[in-house]
């Protein structure tokens, strides 16, 4: 030991060696454990974000700053000290993300509070592993709708990219708006999905959420709703009904032409029919030797 100072909270001091964060590294100073060691350690993740959280101790000074270091059980007692970590405030939240590079290794963080001659006891959290213990948030969703579909658009939280590795498979709950009916389906996890055999013109609202061989913790996303197929809109309805009855009308007016046309013709046919039998009975008469005017067939009918 370097040296002795003087605690007046305790009739002794217990001294211990540390690292004072400000000063050259490598310099070390006797310093008197006397204040009070930080409380409820704690590491949550959520898709992968790490996140330290603690509260100082009771009756910890105002001017108390946190320090922070981790450590894996792959290299037992070998702690690390996280440089954005190295001077926290009380309640100051400590980002671990990139201290957990390896989701399949377990680790751990410790806290300690400090002063310019105060240091607290180390806090050490509880074990801690990225890819089971991370909490798998929901994917981006967006749907749309395909006749009688959903189409189904899902992308990944951007996450460091190391989510898309642990994803396997996306479950889907769909629900009809009209009366609540839904189900679920199971289905790996790829950018886009069809969900078929659905009612067109009707409402469906997908809630997603993924999971993985090693995590449990899936949170499913907002409902996102949308019609299979659009409903018309009025001016679409107007325009249909103007064109069928203008097809109507048109059908009515080639139907009128046609029965006028044959009425036409009938009498012009009947008009004409006995000037053209009398003609071709004198015809026979005379043997076909000399014309004979049409305009005399009226007087040779009468004869005969």
């Amino acid at each position: 030991m370097e040296g002795r100072w003087g605690c007046g909270c305790f009739s002794f001091c217990i001294y211990t060696l540390v690292m004072l964060p400000g000063l050259d590294v490598g310099r070390k100073y006797g310093v008197c454990v006397s204040l009070p060691a930080p409380s409820n350690v704690s590491i949550s993740s959520f898709n992968m974000e790490h996140t330290l959280r603690f509260l100082p101790g009771l009756d910890t000074p105002s001017d108390a700053h946190f320090a922070v270091q981790t450590s894996s059980l792959r290299r037992r007692n070998v702690w690390r000290p996280v440089a954005a970590c190295s001077q926290l405030t009380a309640g100051q939240p400590c980002n671990l993300t990139r201290a957990f590079k390896d989701p399949f290794t377990h680790y751990q963080a410790r806290v300690q509070a400090f002063t310019a001659t105060q240091a607290s006891p180390w806090t050490v959290s509880g074990q801690f592993l990225p890819l089971s213990d991370t909490v798998l948030g929901p994917p981006e969703v967006s749907v749309s709708g395909c006749g009688n579909c959903l189409l189904l658009h899902i992308g990944v939280p951007t996450t460091l990219g190391r989510l898309k590795d642990i994803h396997r498979q996306l479950v889907l709950r769909v629900q009809r708006t009209r009366d609540g009916v839904e189900f679920t389906m199971s289905v790996p996890y790829e950018e886009e999905h069809v969900i078929g055999y659905l009612q067109p013109g009707v409402e469906y609202c997908v809630s997603v959420s993924v999971t993985s061989f090693f995590n449990t913790k899936p949170v499913s996303s907002q409902p996102h709703c949308a019609l299979t197929s659009p409903p018309p809109s009025r001016r679409s309805l107007y325009v249909v009904f103007s064109l069928v009855a203008a097809f109507c009308a048109l059908g009515f007016l080639v139907t009128g032409l046609v029965i006028y046309s044959g009425q036409l013709s009938f009498e012009l046919l009947r008009e004409r029919l006995p000037k053209t039998l009398s003609y071709v009975l004198l015809q026979c008469q005379t043997g076909g030797s000399a014309p004979v005017q049409l305009s005399d067939c009226s007087s040779t009918e009468e004869q005969l």
